[in-house]
């Protein structure tokens, strides 16, 4: 698990020192930092994870890649629905819900059609791989 927590630190550390931009596997792509409140520990975390822009809306995906769980941050955002994020050099806080079949299937053909390692997640795994929609917060 270090690697990984390393591996998703340095990418952190890049899109905060270049305004929200980052190089390697996810230059050019739409990326996001999101910071959950953790569903048993209560401890913030924060994840960088490509999402879908659409209207005043972010969907995220929980792919892991096409694991056969859920990610840590999906199991957070079911538990504590707001939490917040960074894109480019914007911060604010979101409300997260868990979009229902009909969208999320039109939401991931979008993201799969983009980017086709999300077709590849969903081909790996036997589970749906749920869709998340943040909305920015009313203040």
């Amino acid at each position: 698990m270090t690697d990984y927590n390393d591996w998703n630190q340095k990418i952190i550390d890049e899109f905060r020192s270049a305004g929200g931009k980052v190089g390697g596997q996810f230059a050019g792509a739409p990326l996001l930092l999101l910071t959950s409140t953790g569903a048993k520990t209560a401890k913030l975390h924060t994840t960088p994870m490509m999402y879908l822009a659409e209207g005043d809306r972010l969907a995220v995906f929980a792919s892991k890649a096409g694991a056969p769980t859920n990610p840590d941050w999906y199991h957070n955002l079911v538990a504590h629905p707001r939490a917040s994020v960074e894109v480019g050099t914007d911060t604010f806080e979101v409300d997260a819900e868990v979009a229902g079949r009909a969208e999320r299937d039109r939401l991931y053909a979008i993201q799969a059609e983009r980017y086709p390692g999300f077709a590849e997640y969903e081909n790996k795994t036997e589970r749906v791989i749920p869709v998340v929609i943040l909305r920015r917060a009313a203040p």
